[in-house]
């Protein structure tokens, strides 16, 4: 992620555990007056807040030395550095880097109460250069997705040529089925069972079977779906295009399951669908 701009201060930004941290310490150098990061940290609606959110994030959140942190805040007398607030609570809201260019990175949520403490006016502006960028992650990231997607099947199709292995997994039954959606051979070839059936065995799921599919699937079907339009056009008999479209869908699932890319991707693709429930 790039600096974010925020009212003619360059605010760094530090990606730590896929979540792009906020510098603190280049916020701090906006606001008004000589403050350090301590003066912000001993105020108790501060330790309050920090406390709440470890709570809800990190289960290893230490309850009994943040309970005597809590009953101290606010105290003219005492003052907790980041470093000692993460060491005593193992809080992973907050991460303090060493080094000549050591700086205090926090997560995006309390990166936006820190911004609070600022100023209301910096705040409403970091949030809003924040949103800039992440929307031009998404962008990059859809782009970056689909240029795997192309070296992915690219290697798929090298491979195919070399090692054209086609195991006859579907049952003669399978087989003989004259089927009226296309959609649904395709469904048998891939998933072994037409999208009725996995109604009937899936009554309390919504959507269809590939609804459920994960990324290696999804990208086994778009490459049947245009072999089958090729074999079609062919003038394949459904029969024969069912049995060549399985075997397809084997070898290509062995080769997608193995790749560590289509590993990466569908945790990616899971960890978006847990964020958005």
């Amino acid at each position: 992620m790039e600096k974010l701009n925020v009212l003619d201060y360059e605010i760094s930004t530090k990606n730590i555990d896929n979540e792009n941290y906020v510098s603190l310490t280049d916020m701090l150098k906006a606001k008004d007056g000589d403050f350090l990061l301590a003066d912000w940290l001993r105020n108790r609606n501060t330790v309050e807040f920090l406390g709440i959110w470890e709570i809800i994030y990190n289960p290893n959140f230490n309850y009994g030395e943040f309970a005597i942190i809590k009953s101290k805040a606010g105290l003219n007398n005492y003052k907790i550095s980041v470093k000692e607030w993460v060491e005593k609570t193992n809080a992973i809201g907050l991460k303090a880097t060493t080094g000549r260019y050591g700086a205090t990175f926090a997560h995006p949520d309390i990166a936006f109460e820190f911004a609070s403490w600022v100023s209301v006016e910096f705040k409403l502006f970091l949030i809003k250069d924040y949103q800039r960028l992440k929307e031009i992650e998404q962008k990059e990231l859809g782009w970056n997705l689909n240029r795997t997607l192309s070296k992915i099947n690219y290697n798929i199709h090298t491979d195919a040529i070399k090692n054209n292995l086609i195991p006859d997994i579907v049952t003669k039954k399978q087989i003989d089925i004259i089927y009226a959606d296309e959609a649904d051979m395709l469904n048998v070839a891939l998933f072994g069972m037409t999208a009725g059936e996995w109604r009937k065995k899936n009554p309390d799921k919504d959507g269809n079977m590939r609804d459920y599919a994960n990324v290696a699937e999804l990208v086994c079907l778009v490459n049947m779906e245009n072999l089958n339009s090729v074999y079609i056009n062919e003038g394949i008999s459904q029969k024969d295009r069912l049995v060549k479209l399985n075997g397809i869908a084997i070898h290509q699932m062995q080769l997608l399951t193995s790749d560590k890319r289509i590993q990466k991707l569908d945790n990616i693709s899971n960890k978006q669908l847990i964020e958005t429930k």
